[in-house]
């Protein structure tokens, strides 16, 4: 399996540290608000990476924080706390808040075949652990108290810019309209390991620190609960792209200082969802969520089908005529997938399995190309071989998909059993063949070959049967 690998900037075999298990970290939502249909595509290929390595053979453990305290508005340590502003906005506790919006994105991921991770740590859980890791990194040097604030200082980095070769004077970090720049920082690009104070907006919870009651900044969330979860070193870390920097450049570094050698191996970043104005944000007033499209009549396996249609390194735009694309081809999917009979006798082909299955690791192993990963859903259906066979591959397939295609096939069996049944009693109809009967037995044959032209105009064919006669729609 090829992954690509942010850190490198190009396409690894994937070998992990330890053979008997994958450690795999996943950057959670911060629970302030609903999570919109662009979060959702990062947690979705996260999924797909998950299950796939689960059906490669490989053990996994993954972990996702929770962001229930110290994320600021600005990635760069500044403005308006987030939990804050949901909790004034729904005129809740910051807890009641965390609460809710956690359940709403559980929700949200269920509704998506988003497997919950193993391991789900909200960020409050862990404070013994983030002032440890803080006073260690003063210790070493690495962290500095200023205004209040406890610091992690940059400059002692051999490279901190680790995703991409940017120009330092191009990164003003926490810098912008609105917001005084922050002077207790020795360096621009320094960030805060643990507040005390803000002169921005105060924050609901606080706890007791070497340096006075406070709040661990967002970056040290990460590294804290990742270690406490995988250990000193970690195989893949996922999240968004608008993640790289300055979060996951911010996680390197204190976590490496801390650790004193290297601590994740690969580093996968998915691209955004955008829609006409570009990238989709909560800030922007109204956001798509999996409810609004549910409420639009939308089934949320269409939006993960049209997730899984583009590569996750490729921004995806989204349009409701896109989505409606996605619609026409799943349900097309599904329609050939209803067709195949699900009682079909004989023993699955083990061998034409196992070569259809090739043909769909291929392009999972390209990169986790999704993409190829349908296409061999499609070659099933193409393939020479019995519909048991067909319906136990495409069972196989799905396990990483996730895409509900057998349970969606059913369901398209069983609505047109009904509608069939509904049409073989169809009073209007049964009521012109009993007209036709009598007409017939009173040799009235002008009539009753009246009624079936009508009848034959209308679609409906005249079976006669020693038992009286039956009709079909033709």
């Amino acid at each position: 399996m090829y992954l690509y690998n942010s850190l490198s900037r190009k396409k690894e075999l994937f070998v992990p540290n330890h053979p008997e298990l994958v450690k795999m970290y996943t950057c959670g939502p911060t629970v302030y608000h609903y999570a919109h249909i662009g979060n959702l595509r990062t947690y979705i290929m996260e999924d797909v990476l998950e299950k796939y390595l689960r059906y490669a053979g490989y053990n996994v453990k993954r972990v996702m924080n929770i962001t229930d305290v110290g994320h600021l508005s600005s990635d760069g340590d500044t403005g308006e706390d987030k939990m804050l502003k949901g909790a004034k906005r729904e005129h809740k506790t910051v807890m009641e808040i965390a609460k809710m919006y956690t359940d709403a994105f559980f929700s949200d991921c269920a509704k998506l075949n988003i497997k919950r991770p193993d391991v789900v740590e909200p960020a409050t859980n862990c404070i013994a652990d983030y002032i440890h890791i803080v006073q260690t990194l003063i210790d070493k040097g690495y962290g500095y108290l200023a205004g209040g604030n406890v610091y992690f200082d940059t400059s002692k980095l051999e490279k901190y810019y680790v995703f991409n070769d940017f120009n330092a004077e191009d990164l003003d970090v926490g810098v912008r309209e609105g917001v005084e720049e922050d002077t207790n920082k020795r360096n621009k690009n320094d960030f805060v390991l643990w507040f005390t104070q803000s002169k921005f907006e105060d924050q609901a919870l606080k706890w007791d620190s070497p340096w006075g009651v406070g709040y661990p900044g967002w970056h040290i969330e990460c590294t804290g609960i990742s270690l406490k979860h995988l250990g000193e070193d970690m195989d893949i870390h996922c999240g968004g792209i608008d993640n790289a920097f300055p979060h996951h450049t911010n996680e390197i570094a204190q976590s490496e200082a801390y650790l004193g050698h290297k601590w994740c191996k690969y580093w996968m970043h998915v691209l955004h969802l955008n829609d006409a104005a570009g990238k989709m944000s909560k800030s922007k007033g109204e956001f798509l969520t999996v409810s609004l499209l549910e409420q639009k009549g939308y089934d949320p396996m269409a939006y993960r089908f049209f997730c899984l249609q583009s590569h996750y390194r490729k921004n995806l735009v989204f349009t409701w005529e896109n989505l409606d694309n996605a619609v026409l081809a799943y349900n097309k999917l599904v329609d050939k997938i209803a067709a195949l009979d699900p009682n079909a006798g004989g023993e699955v082909d083990k061998q034409m399995l196992w070569e259809l299955k090739q043909r769909f690791m291929k392009g999972l192993d390209a990169d986790l190309n999704t993409s190829l990963g349908i296409t061999a859903v499609y070659d099933v259906l193409k393939a020479k071989t019995d519909d048991k066979t067909k319906l136990a591959t495409i069972a196989d397939m799905d396990q990483v998909l996730s895409l509900n295609l057998l349970e969606a096939a059913a369901k398209k069996r069983e609505a047109a059993k009904q509608a069939e049944a509904a049409e073989e009693h169809d009073p209007e109809i049964e009521a012109l063949l009993a007209a036709r009967t009598a007409a017939k037995k009173e040799k009235n044959f002008a009539e009753a070959d009246r009624i079936r032209d009508e009848l034959k105009a209308r679609g409906i064919e005249i079976i006669d049967t020693p038992q009286g006669p039956k009709w079909k729609r033709v």
